[in-house]
């Protein structure tokens, strides 16, 4: 039996196996097994290799945008962007990459308008598993659904879960550390009600892990303790764009919100509806900030900010800078948000805000 049709029978088996306490073991095991298979599939499908697309990242972040065929995303990159893709009403317009640079309060985003993903995509269908791999390296997922068809996203949620990507997550909040000898030893700062003991050492024996030492710090699910063993998932923030707005009333887009469960941002590619608030979400969502450089003894630039994210140290701007930088760091004057005073001396550490002024003093 080969590696697809033991994962076929695994899955099998999980649906027809009713959850209840007496098989709750089992079925972890099960689950932990597949992901294991998985994750051996994907890396035999990798070294067979293939032609692939070949992108070169630029500007301050990149978002990757993903959808149906024809449901718009040639349009909409035209509108965020300074690039012209080809548009058509017939499936695959976009065969290739389609790079472009959007630019909103100083910060330069790179878009990539990618061919349409198809049901299968995870399983290499439609050159899914090239869509996938640049999914898998983006900051930001923009999913963009037609307003006629909601079921699409689903569908692109599961293709991008079973290519180990996880939306709007954060990575589970585990320590592992193999050991040559002495067990399995099991220790979590919060009381765990959604997975038992014997599951985790279950989990682990089928990753082949028998000596190490496990540290939990969150209430976890049996998935997302696979998903830490695997080692391989993505964990993205997204945003939902829902084209073709222009073509239903304001009382079908109100009962959408329900069946969709998530928020979303209604457009119409085509007349450029909400597309500045499009612009803004995503800046947003990257988590960007601007801060000013003062070279010693002059004006500050008020003109070009440097774009970082939230919560960077001066320490992660001077490594922006030069790389060495940091290495002849003497002290940095801030004016701004997070300085107690204008012109405050601080370290590497310390963390800059929105619009902070920042001078780095280096040693000559």
């Amino acid at each position: 039996m080969d590696i697809e049709e033991r994962i076929k029978e695994i899955e099998e088996e999980i649906r027809k196996t009713p959850y209840n306490k007496a098989t709750q073991h089992h079925i972890g095991k099960l689950k932990a097994k597949l992901a294991r298979l998985k994750e051996e599939a994907s890396k035999r499908s990798e070294k067979k290799g293939g032609s692939g697309f070949s992108i070169k990242k630029t500007g301050d972040a990149t978002v990757v945008l993903v959808g149906f065929p024809s449901v718009g995303k040639s349009t909409l990159i035209n509108k965020l962007t300074n690039v012209h893709s080809e548009v058509g009403v017939y499936d695959f317009t976009t065969l290739e990459v389609i790079p472009g640079l959007m630019v909103y309060n100083g910060a330069k985003i790179q878009i990539l308008d990618l061919p349409g993903i198809i049901q299968g995509a995870s399983l290499g269908r439609g050159r899914g598993k090239e869509i996938l791999s640049i999914v898998r390296n983006a900051d930001l997922l923009m999913i963009l659904i037609d307003v006629f068809n909601l079921h699409q996203y689903k569908i692109i949620k599961k293709e991008l879960w079973e290519a180990g990507v996880r939306l709007d997550e954060k990575p589970p909040l585990i320590k592992l550390i193999k050991k040559d000898r002495g067990g399995i030893t099991i220790s979590s700062t919060v009381k765990l009600t959604k997975i038992s003991e014997r599951e985790i050492k279950g989990a682990l024996m089928e990753f082949k892990i028998h000596n190490a030492d496990v540290v939990i710090r969150e209430d976890l699910t049996l998935e997302r303790f696979i998903d830490a063993l695997a080692g391989n998932r993505v964990y993205l923030p997204s945003i939902l764009v829902l084209n073709k707005i222009d073509l239903v009333r304001e009382e079908y887009l109100r009962e959408i919100e329900k069946e969709l469960m998530r928020e979303y941002i209604p457009i119409s590619a085509k007349n450029g509806t909400n597309i500045e608030r499009l612009k803004r979400c995503i800046y947003e969502k990257l988590n960007f900030i601007r801060v000013y450089m003062k070279p010693q003894g002059r004006k500050a630039d008020l003109e070009e900010p440097m774009i970082v994210v939230r919560g960077a140290t001066v320490g992660d701007i001077c490594e922006r800078i030069h790389k060495n930088l940091k290495k002849n760091f003497r002290y940095a004057k801030v004016w701004g948000n997070s300085s107690r005073f204008s012109g405050q001396r601080v370290g590497l550490d310390h963390v800059v805000e929105d619009g902070d002024i920042i001078s780095i003093i280096s040693r000559k």
